[in-house]
């Protein structure tokens, strides 16, 4: 199959973040449930393990469907080794803010990378 392929059959927007994020995103419309029952969303409170977490940051960023990964940057906090050595250009890996977290520019992986690649 060629990457041309790949990039044309990726339709799906996935989301791990808090409950505000999920919802907001959900009533926006990208929630997807496929045939096996695999939702394209986590939800994510201050219990949640980050075992968990990163299973499904795993999951969505192998699933051949999906073409964006929105995460709340707090979340990604988390796991943040993980998401700092994903260099994969599908999906697309977008850090996003929180209603009660705010963007902070100096932790996001991918203009960090953008600030390596220009010398900055």
């Amino acid at each position: 199959m060629s990457s041309a392929q790949t990039a044309k059959d990726r339709t799906l927007i996935a989301v791990i973040g808090d409950e505000d994020s999920i919802t907001g995103l959900l009533l926006a419309g990208i929630g997807h449930v496929n045939q096996q029952s695999k939702k394209n969303f986590l939800t994510v409170d201050a219990k949640t393990p980050t075992t968990v977490i990163e299973a499904a940051f795993q999951e969505f960023t192998e699933r051949p469907d999906i073409a964006i990964l929105l995460i709340n940057q707090h979340v990604a906090d988390k796991i943040r080794g993980t998401v700092d050595r994903y260099q994969a250009a599908f999906p697309a890996l977008l850090e996003i803010p929180s209603k009660d977290f705010p963007y902070d520019p100096e932790k996001d992986s991918v203009l960090k990378r953008v600030q390596k690649l220009r010398g900055d």
